[in-house]
């Protein structure tokens, strides 16, 4: 005998396809012995069939048949109950179902067939997106206590903080908790993949995140200002050589000047809270930026380059 998952499927293909209702005894021959052959057993073991669909929104019709089959009855699923109606999504909205399936289900074959179903074909020229989410252990715990509004502690920077989380933000590859640090007094940024060792502790004090907090602009524009507070914000001085000198004023404005040079350099401040971002800022410009001070800044973009190298 078929196992229950086998005979369930089997029951509502042949339910879905059928023209005209089918007796218990129809069924049971065209499914070719998955129900037992005792009446009483098989009729038990069809009304736990009928009962597990009805659980996941299937429902079987039935209904006393006439003719040489009165009094039996007769069942059948409606197709059209079944199927999803055309949900008119125009291209726009489509998207931004592929954005959110490549976010989820990147590579899904069940995922590709259901934006098949909702009109996106698979013969109609259209691209599918893919999307590499970052992921983080303590993600879950985070998104845990925000959605109960809980406070959360960590170690961060090497220093223990209690945080309130207000919101979590995926920006340029690494995800962002923004929230109020009660061991600061203010609110903060922190970079998820930097909590130390990894660790989250849900805390029973109950969090209120302000009415008028928007998570979409908690985090600057500038990736190099990520984490800036009045504590953390510092300056380099990179020297532009001519060729890019021209590109790198006209981002960083003419009042982050500090010099400009004979052989048509210049050097300019350039703030940052972000050291990484403030490196890859300064490799954009490959041979032609150098690091002048501060000197940390200076050797971290040294050893980088040492890596490639090697």
């Amino acid at each position: 005998m078929a196992d229950r998952v086998e005979r369930l499927t089997n029951l509502l293909a042949l339910l879905l396809e059928t023209r005209e209702p089918l007796t218990l005894d129809v069924i049971a021959a065209e499914l070719g012995g998955q129900y037992p052959d005792g009446h009483d057993a098989r009729r038990a073991s069809f009304e736990r069939d009928k009962a597990a669909l009805r659980d996941i929104g299937i429902e079987i019709s039935s209904e006393t048949l006439t003719g040489d089959r009165a009094g039996q009855m007769g069942y059948w699923v409606v197709r059209n109950e079944m199927e999803i109606p055309d949900l008119g999504l125009d291209e726009e909205e489509l998207r931004a179902l592929q954005l959110a399936l490549a976010a989820t289900r990147p590579g899904s074959e069940t995922g590709r067939e259901a934006m098949w179903k909702l009109g996106g074909g698979p013969d109609d020229g259209q691209v599918f997106v893919a999307m590499s989410v970052p992921t983080a252990e303590v993600l879950p715990v985070l998104r845990g206590a925000l959605g109960d509004r809980r406070a959360v502690s960590f170690s961060y920077a090497g220093v223990d903080r209690v945080v309130e989380p207000w919101g979590i933000l995926l920006r340029d590859g690494f995800w962002y908790l923004v929230g109020h640090d009660r061991s600061r007094g203010d609110r903060r940024t922190f970079r998820v993949d930097r909590i130390g060792e990894g660790r989250v502790t849900v805390l029973d004090d109950a969090v209120v995140v302000p009415s008028d907090f928007d998570i979409r602009s908690a985090l600057p524009a500038d990736p190099m200002m990520l984490g800036a507070d009045q504590h953390s914000v510092r300056s380099a001085r990179v020297s532009i050589g001519r060729q890019r000198a021209f590109s790198a004023v006209r981002e960083l404005g003419h009042d982050r000047v500090l010099a400009r040079n004979e052989d048509g350099s210049v050097e300019v401040a350039v703030p940052f809270a972000n050291l990484d971002a403030l490196v890859s800022w300064v490799l954009g410009f490959l041979e032609h930026a150098v690091v002048l001070e501060p000197d940390d800044v200076r050797d971290e973009v040294v050893r980088r380059l040492r890596a490639v190298a090697s």
